[in-house]
């Protein structure tokens, strides 16, 4: 499948699962434009896609600074004309923590990330594909699967998620009439430096620690190309995909 024509946009794309897919469009030949604050890292992240790499193109940017997004979709706009998919990713988690423990400076870093840059990623693609000829896109964001189920002392990321699904079924709707299809891919325990602390040992509902099973990056990048690649005329709202030993179903 020759995609030469299409352009992407993937926010924390300096590593881990933003990496990893954004380096899987490359390889398949889509335009990608790497994003995150780092652009040390975005341009060591395209340099991972080998032959690829010159099809790749770093921006860097803030998603949870409004006007950061507004001038990073401008630049898309003025260098491609339009935008085909973008994979809103970027987020961060905190340490295990109370209600109580948790500062507001914590809470509202967390949200400013996790939801207020998905916001604003989301709105602004909006902007373009619905104006842009051909019409419409694909959004594809990342909830997790604490979109579904808290895990304990992680009030700020799961309340995030929680939300990252409302985003996504109500855009979903609002999108139907400029063909926007919106979709999230909710990821569990793949590995990677966020979850090397998953393999070692991990707080449990019931109070106790152990380790949980991970399962390798290929089996998201997979899962999300799979989406990627779908005809606007169809879409996955929601996917999970988890390692199959991991304490998800039935965790509470």
């Amino acid at each position: 499948m020759n995609h030469s024509s299409k352009i992407a946009l993937v926010t924390g794309a300096g590593s881990g699962i933003g990496a990893a897919c954004a380096q899987a469009l490359l390889l398949e030949g889509w335009q990608v434009v790497f994003t995150g604050r780092r652009a040390e890292a975005l341009q060591a992240a395209i340099a991972g896609a080998g032959d690829a790499a010159p099809r790749g193109h770093a921006i860097a940017a803030d998603v949870g600074d409004e006007d950061s997004v507004a001038a990073l979709f401008e630049q898309v706009r003025q260098r491609f004309g339009r935008l085909d998919l973008l994979f809103n990713n970027a987020g961060i988690s905190l340490p295990a923590q109370t209600p109580d423990e948790l500062s507001a400076a914590d809470w509202r870093r967390a949200v400013d990330t996790n939801l207020n840059g998905a916001f604003f990623c989301l709105s602004q693609a909006f902007k373009l594909m619905r104006h842009q000829a051909p019409q419409g896109g694909r959004i594809i964001n990342n909830g997790s699967i604490s979109a579904h189920v808290p895990r304990p002392g992680s009030i700020a990321y799961t309340a995030t998620k929680h939300a990252i699904s409302g985003l996504t079924r109500t855009a979903s709707l609002d999108g139907r009439n400029f063909d926007i299809a919106v979709g999230q891919i909710d990821i569990g325990n793949v590995a990677s430096d966020m979850t090397e602390k998953m393999a070692k040992g991990v707080l449990q509902a019931d109070g106790s620690v152990r380790a949980e099973a991970r399962m390798d990056m290929s089996a998201v990048v997979e899962t999300f190309m799979a989406m990627a690649r779908l005809p606007l005329s169809a879409n996955v709202l929601f996917t999970t995909v988890m390692a199959t030993r991991m304490p998800f179903v039935g965790r509470g």
